[in-house]
C-alpha cells in the first residue's frame, strides 16, 4: 500500500473521529464544563473552556489516531530485523505542520484578544486582568463587599449597609457585585469558583473584581495561595440570595452587629501590624 493510500485513510479516520470529538464537547462535556453558569462571569469563563476544548479536540485525537494506526499499518512482519528505509523529510508534511499550527496560535490568540477587551468593559475587575481601577468605574447601582483575608479565613465588610461585618458572605442574585480584596497579614486569594471570581488578597493594597449571579444557591469560597498552616481549612460556604432574601439578610446582620467591630474602620487597605508580622 504506498503512501497517499495511507494517508487518504488517516485523514479520513481523523476527520470522522474529529466530528464525533468535537460535539462530543458541545453536547456532552460543556453541561459539566467548569466553573458553570451560576454567573455571567463563571458561563463566560465555561463558554471559552468549550471553544478552547473544540479547537483541541482534533489535534489529540489527529495524534492518537495516527499512532494507534502506525501500530497497525506499519507493523514489521514477524522476524523482520532490517533496518527500515532512509528517509530525509517530507516537505509537504512539514509545512502543513507549520501552516496549522500557525493558524491555530493565532486564532486563540485573536479569540483571547477580543475575550479580554470584551471583558475589560463590564466588571470583571482584576480577576479577568482588567487592572484595579474597577471600583471607579462600577456599574450604577452594584453592590460593594469587602473582602479582608486573614490567616485563616475571609471577613466580609457591607459598606453601604453600615460597614456590617460577617463572616459570612451573602450577595444578590442579578445585581452586580464589587469585590474589594484585600489582606491584613499574608497573600492570600479569594476564590468563589462558581462565580467566576479569582483574586489575590495583598496587604496594604485592594485588587476589584466583579461579578454577577443569574441564580439564587450555595457556592463554595476558598483561599487559592499557599498562605501558611491551615491554608487548607480556610473555606466556607457562600449564597446568593434572591433580593427579599438578601434584603432580610442585611436585616438580621445590622441586628446582631458586633460593637465594636473586630477590624478597623472600613478602608480600601491594610497593612499588617508590625509586632504581627513579626510573629
Amino acid at each position: 500500500m504506498d503512501s497517499r493510500t495511507h494517508a487518504r485513510r488517516l485523514i479520513a479516520i481523523w476527520a470522522v473521529l474529529s466530528v464525533i470529538g468535537v460535539l462530543l464537547v458541545f453536547f456532552a462535556l460543556k453541561p459539566h464544563m467548569p466553573p458553570g453558569n451560576v454567573s455571567h462571569q463563571s458561563a463566560d469563563q465555561t463558554e471559552t473552556n468549550t471553544v478552547i476544548a473544540a479547537i483541541m479536540t482534533p489535534i489529540g485525537v489527529g495524534v492518537i489516531a495516527f499512532l494507534i494506526y502506525a501500530v497497525f499499518a506499519f507493523r514489521a512482519p514477524r522476524g523482520d530485523e532490517d533496518d527500515g528505509p532512509y528517509t530525509k523529510g517530507h516537505g509537504a508534511v512539514q509545512r502543513t505542520w507549520i501552516l496549522v499550527t500557525t493558524g491555530i496560535v493565532l486564532a486563540l490568540a485573536i479569540y483571547g484578544t477580543d475575550e479580554l477587551l470584551s471583558t475589560s468593559a463590564g466588571i470583571a475587575g482584576v480577576g479577568g486582568g482588567q487592572g484595579p481601577t474597577l471600583i471607579t468605574s462600577a456599574p450604577a447601582g452594584a453592590l460593594q463587599v469587602q473582602v479582608i483575608g486573614q490567616q485563616w479565613a475571609f471577613t466580609y465588610r457591607y459598606p453601604q449597609y453600615g460597614d456590617i461585618e460577617t463572616t459570612v458572605l451573602a450577595i444578590p442574585v442579578d445585581r452586580p457585585v464589587i469585590f474589594n480584596v484585600t489582606s491584613i497579614d499574608v497573600i492570600h486569594s479569594f476564590w468563589a469558583y462558581k462565580l467566576g471570581v479569582k483574586i489575590d488578597a495583598v496587604p496594604g493594597t485592594t485588587n476589584t473584581a466583579g461579578t454577577t449571579a443569574t441564580h439564587t444557591g450555595i457556592f463554595d469560597v476558598r483561599c487559592a495561595e499557599l498562605c501558611g498552616l491551615w491554608h487548607g481549612a480556610m473555606t466556607n460556604k457562600g449564597e446568593v440570595l434572591n433580593s427579599p432574601a438578601f434584603a432580610a439578610w442585611i436585616r438580621v446582620q445590622q441586628a446582631h452587629q458586633p460593637a465594636p467591630n473586630t477590624l478597623p474602620p472600613h478602608s480600601k487597605t491594610y497593612f499588617p501590624d508590625p509586632n504581627d508580622r513579626a510573629g
